[in-house]
């Protein structure tokens, strides 16, 4: 009698060890931007060339724009338009000063110069992306045209992030940028950082550029990142596992500030 008792409550511990979530490991997923892409096809396919599903971000005014998006949908990338802003020049970048009118016209011109764009991120922008009635207008646009907006947190005024979220709009931001320093190992070590920080909060998006030392430690390092217990997700995939919540370098409870 006493044995079978013991054997029931031994069976009952393990159906309910077997049941708990916290026996499930946790989940850590990175996702990674490459920036200021189409300028240089050789530099640029290198990115195309890491072994999973990096972002690709296309900047309308370089020599190469519609022919590299074209080779990277082709690849089985993600494409977005790295649309320049303030204080970024040229003919597609924003600035305050602009009417709606001219903003709109500049973005459906840059639109045009990357196809297969499935959403935008800024390059640059620390002024613009502090403008709220710009913002505001640019993320509802984004909605008409069924695309998505990654903050690049240029600047730490950005209410980019906080206007998109109002409108129920798919977006994400940055968590790291990997090169400010373009030395391998500080590269490596900012590599590390957003690996940690996914393993803290469940994920990390990284943002990075076509820099010799940068693609040298992602084709080295990459590969790696199983065996650290980390998944290397798309940006569309990051966008449904944070579901518009902000994380905690960003906002609070879930809310941009």
């Amino acid at each position: 009698m006493r044995f079978a008792l013991i054997i029931a409550v031994l069976c009952s511990l393990a159906g309910v060890a077997h049941a708990t979530p916290a026996s499930e490991p946790h989940k850590a997923y990175l996702t990674l931007i490459i920036d200021d892409l189409g300028q240089n096809l050789p530099r640029d396919r290198r990115v195309l060339a890491l072994p999973g599903p990096v972002t690709t971000a296309i900047m309308p005014d370089t020599p190469h724009a519609a022919e590299f998006a074209r080779e990277a949908h082709k690849a089985g990338k993600i494409v977005i338009l790295h649309m320049p802003m303030d204080p970024a020049t040229g003919p597609f970048a924003w600035h305050p000063e602009l009417p709606i009118e001219e903003l709109g016209k500049r973005l459906d011109a840059a639109f045009k110069a990357v196809p297969y764009t499935a959403g935008i991120n800024n390059h640059m922008g620390s002024r613009m992306t502090a403008q709220p009635a710009a913002m505001a207008w640019l993320m509802a646009e984004l909605q008409r045209r069924n695309t998505f907006f990654v903050d690049s947190r240029t600047s730490a005024q950005t209410v980019a992030a906080a206007e998109a979220q109002k409108i129920g709009l798919a977006s994400v931001s940055r968590d790291v940028f990997l090169d400010d320093e373009r030395t391998e190992a500080a590269i490596t070590t900012q590599l590390q950082t957003a690996i940690k920080l996914a393993h803290k909060q469940g994920s990390a998006v990284m943002i990075g550029h076509p820099y010799p030392q940068t693609l040298a430690v992602l084709e080295r390092e990459l590969p790696k990142l199983k065996a650290q217990g980390v998944e290397w997700i798309d940006i569309k995939l990051m966008i449904s596992v944070r579901s518009n919540r902000a994380m905690a370098g960003h906002g609070k409870d879930g809310t941009y500030r």
